[in-house]
């Protein structure tokens, strides 16, 4: 049996030579990094908003963003609920969004007028020079700039990027701070041609602006995007090894994410209806197809968690309903909500905190198993069991009590023998007797056992079954054996007076389920 906590190297591939840690450059600390990143961003953010101030206006500034800033909420909301199973933190979502929306419009407006100008110039032909602006240069520049944000949370935070919905929520979010940033630009500059021409209501150039940008297409900009995000969901599923996949699937999200932006952008000069036929015979259909994608590995990833979490909760780390609780999206919300009913909004964070911790255990595992783990998987697997111990008191019992509440019903058939106390036959046999097809038995209560006892573990304790997973060494399972060599049971829990064990004095003693 392996130790509860193996003891971690004091330092990453052993001692320095002197004995001494050395201490890491002054731009190797997180807090120069942040303060960059943030300057930059800041900047950024600024030199775009004179940009586009200058270019619609201060009141059709104004305009245009009181009215790019409606499907915002619901957008980042989309992408929120499709995280839910392991959410990331939202500094890598806030960074995603100040990406899009700073940095990647600052190049992207910047590069389009300069390759725009240097075309007509070279070629003396402006119209022809703003269509392969739109349809070459403009697709290449902004997927580029977008992807860049990509590049960074699977580079820098890798922890946080482990499967396509990763690489689908960061890019989602992107291209909406993107989108928000050019729909700002758009709109202003539509509220500028009605304020000269006159033009107000439903025949105005603002609303005819509002109704293909906003309302029909807000997913635009997502939807090209997630194809990259999609490129490194996927390049992240790869192990450390193979190099030339990790690049070359990116890249091909990449192109594929600069193709459908070019014919999205060409659609215009298909003739009358040529925006139309693309929107119906590509757009919509992409729509779906990703969406079906995204919900199918979210759906997978909730059965990862069933699979994975047993072979902890047989080593004595988790209850037995845990993994059950843990793999259904509407038991974490009941635990949730049952904890902040009788605990306080503090209680329901704590619980959310744990599904997250054991979703990432469990993620953890299973890419130990198929070998994709990395050098620090006994650190993390520990780091992970530590965060588990620490909310355990309070997150098993609401787990438990959702459990029992989405557990599907079981069928019950009456056997056809008659049953002592059901079916109108009288009271059960008396003490040291028990029955089987109606005979009484002289072996005493319970086929022998004593009186309230029934054959298993000991008290407290549950007998482990092994998975035969060789691939993986953990510090709770053993190396290379499985659970099945003996579990590791936890510390024991104190409860209340007349409370199962676990189960706090605030918490209710749980009912039977019916």
């Amino acid at each position: 049996m392996s130790p509860q906590f193996p003891p971690c190297p004091p330092h990453p591939g052993g001692p320095p030579e002197d004995g001494v840690l050395r201490h890491a450059h002054w731009w190797q600390h997180r807090w120069v990094r942040y303060g960059a990143l943030i300057t930059l961003l800041a900047l950024s953010g600024l030199v775009i908003l004179a940009l586009v101030r200058e270019q619609t206006g201060t009141q059709g500034f104004l305009v245009g963003l009181g009215l790019a800033v409606l499907p915002v909420p619901l957008l980042v909301a989309a992408f929120r609920w499709l995280d839910r199973v392991e959410p990331g933190p939202w500094r890598n979502l806030v960074f995603a969004f100040a990406w899009g929306a700073c940095a990647a419009a600052l190049i992207a407006i910047i590069a389009n007028s300069f390759a725009t100008r240097w075309i007509a110039t070279a070629t003396a032909d402006p119209s022809g020079a703003d269509t392969l602006g739109a349809t070459v240069i403009a697709p290449v520049v902004e997927e580029s700039a977008k992807a860049a944000a990509v590049l960074l949370v699977f580079l820098f935070r890798r922890r946080d990027f482990t499967g396509i919905v990763d690489g689908v929520v960061i890019a989602g979010v992107t291209a909406t701070g993107f989108a928000f940033t050019e729909n700002i630009l758009y709109l202003g500059t539509a509220f500028g041609t009605d304020q000269l021409t006159g033009d107000t209501g439903i025949a105005s150039v603002t609303a005819a602006t509002f109704f293909v940008r906003v309302i029909m297409s807000p997913f635009a900009h997502p939807l090209f995007t997630v194809l990259t995000g999609i490129g490194f969901g996927v390049a992240a599923l790869f192990g450390d090894r193979q190099h030339l996949r990790r690049v070359l699937v990116p890249l091909c999200g990449l192109l594929l994410a600069m193709g459908m932006h070019a014919l999205w952008n060409g659609s215009s000069s298909f003739g009358e209806f040529g925006f139309f036929a693309v929107y119906a015979a590509f757009m919509v259909p992409a729509f779906g197809l990703l969406t079906w994608l995204v919900v199918w590995t979210r759906q997978r990833e909730l059965r990862t968690v069933r699979e994975e979490l047993p072979a902890y909760a047989a080593a004595g780390w988790l209850a037995p309903a845990e993994p059950y609780a843990l793999g259904s999206m509407r038991a974490r919300r009941l635990a949730r909500e049952y904890a902040g009913r009788h605990l306080g909004k503090p209680a329901a964070r704590e619980v959310a905190r744990y599904e997250a911790y054991a979703t990432s255990l469990a993620f953890l595992r299973h890419r130990g198993r198929k070998g994709r783990a990395g050098a620090d998987f006994l650190v993390r697997e520990r780091e992970l069991l530590n965060e588990l111990l620490r909310r355990r008191d309070v997150a098993r019992p609401a787990l438990d009590h959702a459990a029992r509440m989405t557990a599907p019903p079981v069928r019950v058939t009456a056997p056809p023998w008659p049953v002592y106390g059901a079916y109108g036959h009288g009271p059960g046999p008396a003490h040291g007797q028990s029955h089987l097809a109606g005979f009484p038995h002289p072996a005493g209560p319970a086929y022998g056992n004593p009186a309230g006892q029934s054959y298993g573990a000991p008290a407290g304790q549950s007998y482990g079954y092994g998975y035969g997973y060789p691939a993986v060494h953990s510090p709770v399972l053993g190396p290379g054996t499985g659970p099945g060599t003996g579990p590791v049971h936890a510390p024991a829990q104190g409860s209340a007076p007349g409370h199962p064990v676990g189960y706090p004095a605030q918490y209710p003693a749980p009912r039977p389920h019916q």
